[in-house]
């Protein structure tokens, strides 16, 4: 491997073979004085040949490009439509949420422990204040617990009082240091041999997926664009090269006067790709384990221990459906598509959740899933304009505490644009979203007649088709389940799986085969068996 600085930003090329040796290569140069950054050399993005897209017939046009359906990319353009600006959303996969949005734990992170005077620590705070108002707004579930870092004795003092220290440092509301027995008045499920905690009151969850989800349809609503589907490959540049001009994907080339990169796992590919590559991200693995609803609810709170290792650590929780959820772990991937789940993983996921918690074995445990998060070298976010491209914004490295800083991300990426092109404001823009409560929520009373498909999450035949109807359709398998749960009980889809498919194919009009988990080349079905 060798290193070039320039301009605050540590380039590293050469082979690269051993990737733990890379990503500690990447922090080490990142802690040096005057570097703020590091960035993997992409020859074979600046090499890439993009013929073939330059060729393709413009098929749109817009104002604004936003480059991902995650959580930020859904909240950046609902964010942008309160300006008058046209806004379009490109998203590769077959509906939003499919990236690092749907494989985290949905944890609305106070802010104790990002480091002072980081992205990450403003953003945090600023997000966690918005979410009363966001959900109230959007209709999706909040759930403002409070959670707890556990400490077993005084090898863990010091650390705690650091927290404590950072928390207040980043001005969050109500933290303190409580002793194990007014601890476990709060939460009673705690582990007895806890001895003290770091209480952080403002924290809370949420389902990120039916967040993401929620925040882009009210930016449709408000009259956003988007494009499933649409995979971005490149771009083309203005004659002197100082700006886009083009979005090259798979669908054809969309003219624009501004792009938001906010793709994720893969925004360095986009920032290269836009001659603007100064950043790098480096996967950051984490297994997470779902437990059977019907497990008499132990848990109000959070629980996790003392951060280490760019991680929180992961712990148990309950999700806003009242499902018990334990983990995330945290390993280092080359392989930004690796969604594996490894005996290591598992067991640190179980053996830690088992230790905070009492009364919890993993025989309870129904499924278990991996997601990666977006991690740059520096551990921080990137958010700023480019300083070679005039009409771009990056918006990346958004891993934890992304979702809790979401709200924060959209309003300093809009900004960001603003600062660039200066739309004025949209006085018909609707922060709220039409949407009605599930049937498993409804009053006895209104819930006769129903066609029940899913008897673990209690979701009829209605709700799925509405979904399948809705203003993003859910054409999957997978986007169904994110909009009404349906397959995300104890039997994991064995009983309401085919009847799912066959809605599907129903009303989408296509043989049940050409039904797919979640887009293209991921057919469940391969053929026939009888006409």
């Amino acid at each position: 491997m060798n290193v070039e600085i320039r301009d605050g930003i540590a380039y590293i090329g050469g082979g690269l073979s051993d990737w733990n040796a890379v990503v500690n290569l990447g922090h080490s140069l990142c802690a040096e004085p005057g570097v703020n950054n590091a960035a993997i050399e992409r020859p074979d993005l600046a090499e890439r040949d993009l013929s073939a897209y330059l060729a393709m017939d413009d098929i749109d046009e817009t104002d604004v490009v936003v480059i991902g359906g995650g959580i930020s990319g859904c909240g950046i353009a609902r964010e942008l439509r309160k300006r008058e600006c046209g806004v379009l959303l490109l998203e590769k996969n077959s509906d939003v949420a499919e990236g690092t949005t749907k494989s985290n734990n949905g944890m609305i992170h106070s802010g104790y422990d990002s480091k002072h005077g980081s992205l990450k620590a403003r953003l945090n705070v600023e997000g966690n204040a918005l979410y009363d108002e966001l959900a109230s707004d959007l209709g999706f579930r909040f759930n403002q617990t409070g959670s707890f870092v556990c400490a077993y004795g005084a090898e863990d003092e010091a650390t705690i009082a650091g927290f404590l220290e950072n928390a207040k440092k980043n001005s969050v509301p109500g933290v303190e240091v409580l002793d194990g027995n007014r601890s476990r008045e709060i939460e009673p499920a705690m582990a007895k041999d806890i001895a003290f905690t770091l209480w952080t009151p403002s924290a809370g969850y949420v389902e990120p997926y039916e967040v993401a989800l929620a925040l882009m349809e009210n930016a449709i609503q408000n009259g956003a664009r988007l494009r499933l589907n649409c995979e971005v490959k490149g771009f083309a540049f203005s004659e002197g090269g100082e700006s886009i001009s083009k979005v090259l994907t798979t669908h054809g080339a969309i003219c624009c006067k501004h792009v938001v990169n906010a793709a994720g796992l893969y925004a360095d590919d986009m920032a290269f790709l836009a001659r603007d590559g100064f950043f790098s991200i480096h996967p950051r693995g984490g297994v997470l384990v779902i437990f059977d609803k019907r497990k008499p609810s132990l848990l109000k709170t959070y629980l996790g221990v003392t951060p280490k290792n760019f991680t929180k650590g992961g712990g148990p929780m309950m999700t806003p459906q009242g499902t018990m959820l334990w983990g995330p772990s945290a390993d280092e991937r080359a392989d930004k598509e690796n969604l594996s789940v490894d005996e290591e993983g598992l067991r640190f996921v179980i053996e830690k959740g088992v230790r905070l918690l009492d009364g919890m074995d993993s025989g309870d445990v129904i499924t278990y899933f991996a997601g990666n998060r977006a991690s740059t070298f520096n551990e921080d976010f990137v958010i700023c304009n480019s300083k070679r491209i005039d009409n771009l914004t990056h918006v990346a490295g958004i891993q934890s505490p992304g979702v809790a800083s979401s709200p924060a991300i959209a309003r300093m990426a809009s900004a960001l644009v603003m600062e660039r092109k200066g739309y004025g404001p949209n006085e018909r823009f609707n922060p709220v979203r039409r949407h009605k409560p599930p049937f498993r929520e409804l009053d006895a009373r209104e819930t006769g007649g129903e066609n029940v498909i899913c008897r673990c999450e209690t979701v009829t035949e209605r709700e799925i088709v509405e979904a399948i109807g809705g203003v993003i359709p859910a054409r999957t398998v997978d986007a169904v389940k994110r909009r009404t749960r349906a397959g995300m009980g104890r039997c994991q889809g064995g009983f309401c799986g085919s009847r799912v498919i066959r809605i599907l194919a129903r009303e989408l009009k296509i043989d049940p085969t050409e039904v797919t988990v979640k887009g293209p080349g991921t057919n469940l079905l391969i053929s026939r068996t009888r006409g």
